[in-house]
């Protein structure tokens, strides 16, 4: 992760904290942990000040995280009219391609222009492509 990565990473940390009337004290203790390496006296000062640890935050163990929490249960699908973007859709991941199929005709019915479908190609949770006449 680059420096610009982590510091936008915090800021929708930050917003989405500010949001909330309560933080749990663990949501601040990784924050601070996160943000150490970018501002480390400050953190150090939070560490042992506010959020009253007594031993210094630079032995403190990184956050774990979930990976499972980090993968998208829905995906946008772009819809292609002879390899043209025309409309997206939002799908879940790996949905039956019948349903998706069905999905497309509704997002797509009104674009047609009176063209007939020739062929239709579905690349499984990457791309729907038609092929009009």
């Amino acid at each position: 992760m680059n420096f610009n990565t982590a510091i936008s990473q915090l800021m929708i940390f930050v917003n989405a904290a500010n949001k909330e009337e309560v933080l749990p004290l663990e949501y601040a203790e990784g924050f601070v942990k996160l943000l150490n390496p970018i501002a480390p006296h400050i953190t150090e000062e939070l560490w042992s000040t506010p959020l009253k640890h007594e031993n210094s935050i630079a032995y403190e163990p990184w956050p774990n995280y979930d990976e499972a929490k980090t993968v998208n249960d829905e995906i946008t699908l772009p819809i292609q009219f002879n390899g043209k973007l025309k409309a997206t859709i939002t799908i879940n991941v790996d949905e039956d391609e019948t349903i998706v199929k069905e999905k497309v005709h509704e997002a797509i019915d009104s674009k047609l222009d009176g063209k007939s479908i020739v062929k239709e190609i579905y690349v499984k949770n990457k791309i729907y492509n038609i092929v009009v006449k």
